[in-house]
């Protein structure tokens, strides 16, 4: 029987046999990060079912979720003098799909990886960062500590055998590639000055124009505009599963667009005036920063707990909630809520659903995600082309490469690191995602590495695996344009929600933006303004 190379090292995997691997000492790893059998355990309960609690609690104000907009919410709600807050996590550690991980000593992400720097509009993002000592203001403009700016090589490519700097598949001088780059070029720059985007979305008003956008797929929308080179359309589907966690022909026009018109644009080759993205990163990802909005919590952080059921009074709240170490059924009660959850969470929740969420639940989408970290022994053995870069990604593949964790470090030689590869995966594929078995999971990442690194799996050590059943919001058309979607944000009554679900996709800026602004909302409706 004939078998190929790629499959015949998923076989060797499958066998504890992976290069030169001895069959005494099979490939470590496993699952790790999110516990799915604590979320589900919301969606097994039935009406009546619901355990009577064994501890009482209060708080002035409850935030369920402590992610990035949980995070943003009580640092806000801080910032007005509300004291008395504290926050419910289902895992047992806070950062949402921006928590980190450690192996062989070695910091890396289990999520989320970096952040561009921030423009004007994300104005709260950058008072954020400038009290983590990451910017400042010189001579009025805002400079950046070049320690956590991304080291060069940031990025590059694999593509026809040899690694290529930057992301963009290369455009021979006069092709019709580099033409439709161009063109394409020409056309984001329109949509900047004549419909208008921000980061986050929120700072643009919703008009006719963006509603138009967002009627269409981006991929009918290139259609319509002649933009079918393969290579254009294979690097937009890896932009947009980047960021939104599907291609092309799921997300909208609105949404394919926004992802470069809200910064800095879309440059083709031999562009001068074009400046390479600036962005903040570290070993542990995102982690970075989460971990250092969750610290001054302190005991008021609550991890390991999964809300079971909130109910809006005249008076308070009352919030089931279920401590996974204890076993057993906890009740808080509330002088308000904050709901940092996905749309499809808040909805089991909550006894009374406003029309808008239920609406908009039932139309949102999720993309299941995988994040696999890879400890190599020792640095690997280089193909030809641009040298060992942050982000390695290979052209064609339905994967989104891998970032080397090591790549910050500053050391003066290369050895042992951790890889950490990404996959934005069909809805199809959730089911098998949450499955128990790991390893055919580990092959599949494996297998996609072999063709850039032949010698990979003599290097591997272990490999850990994160799932997300629901990572991300997909911006699917008409995601934004609903009136049950713009009816969220204004939501009557104790409860206020606060997700990126709310800006219909999902990143750091449009999370930690809504969660700022629903802590300050609390903050007033309980008579604390705003302190600056």
């Amino acid at each position: 029987m004939n078998l190929h190379r790629r499959d015949w090292l998923a076989q060797m995997v499958a066998l504890g046999l992976a290069g030169c691997r001895p069959a005494e000492a099979p490939l470590a790893g496993g699952w790790v990060g999110a516990a799915a059998q604590r979320g589900h355990r919301l969606r097994a309960l039935k009406s009546g079912a619901l355990p009577v609690a064994a501890v009482q609690r209060r708080s002035s104000v409850l935030v369920i979720g402590a992610g990035v907009a949980g995070l943003a919410a009580a640092r806000a709600l801080g910032r007005a003098g509300v004291d008395d807050v504290h926050l419910l996590e289902l895992e047992d550690e806070a950062g949402g799909h921006a928590r980190g991980h450690r192996m062989a000593g070695m910091d890396c992400p289990l999520g989320a990886h970096y952040l561009p720097v921030p423009g004007d509009a994300a104005r709260e993002v950058r008072e954020l960062l400038a009290d983590f000592g990451l910017a400042r203001v010189e001579h009025g403009r805002w400079t950046w500590d070049e320690r956590h700016l991304c080291h060069s090589p940031q990025e590059r490519l694999f593509f026809e055998g040899a690694w290529h700097e930057g992301l963009l598949p290369p455009a021979e001088p006069g092709s019709a590639t580099l033409a439709q780059y161009r063109r394409f070029s020409a056309l984001v720059s329109q949509a900047q000055r004549a419909v208008g985007f921000s980061m986050p979305a929120l700072r643009t008003p919703w008009t006719a124009a963006h509603a138009a956008l967002e009627a269409t797929t981006f991929a009918d929308w290139l259609a319509r505009n002649g933009l079918d080179d393969a290579r254009l359309r294979w690097y937009l589907d890896y932009c947009c599963r980047d960021d939104y966690g599907a291609d092309a022909a799921t997300v909208s026009a609105w949404a394919g667009l926004h992802y470069f018109a809200s910064r800095h644009g879309f440059h083709p080759p031999g562009d001068e005036e074009a400046e390479r993205e600036p962005v903040l990163t570290w070993p542990e990802g995102n982690a970075w920063l989460t971990r250092r909005l969750a610290a001054p919590l302190t005991d008021r952080l609550h991890t390991g707990r999964t809300a079971l059921r909130v109910e809006e009074g005249r008076h308070a709240v009352e919030v089931l909630v279920w401590d996974e170490a204890a076993g057993q059924a906890e009740r808080w009660t509330a002088d308000r809520v904050v709901l940092a959850l996905p749309v499809f969470v808040a909805t089991r929740l909550l006894a009374s659903l406003p029309d808008a969420l239920r609406v908009v639940s039932a139309d949102a989408r999720h993309a299941p995600w995988l994040v696999a970290n890879l400890h190599l022994g020792a640095a690997l053995l280089e193909r030809v082309g641009a040298p060992p870069a942050w982000d390695s990604v290979p052209y064609g593949s339905t994967s989104l490469g891998y970032v080397d964790a090591m790549h910050q470090s500053m050391r003066p030689h290369a050895g042992p690191t951790v890889l950490t590869v990404y996959l934005a995966l069909p809805v199809a594929e959730r089911a098998a995602l949450l499955a128990d078995d790991w390893r055919p999971w580990a092959q599949r990442v494996i297998a996609d590495l072999v063709p850039l690194h032949p010698d990979l799996p003599d290097q591997l050590r272990r490999i850990d695996l994160m799932r997300y059943g629901h990572a991300m919001r997909m911006p699917l058309p008409g995601t934004r344009s609903s009136s049950a979607h713009q009816a969220l944000a204004r939501l009557p009554g104790r409860v206020t929600l606060a997700h990126a679900d709310l800006a219909g996709y999902s990143v750091f800026e449009e999370a930690y933006t809504l969660g700022v602004q629903a802590g300050f909302s609390v903050a007033q409706a309980l008579g604390r303004p705003h302190r600056g």
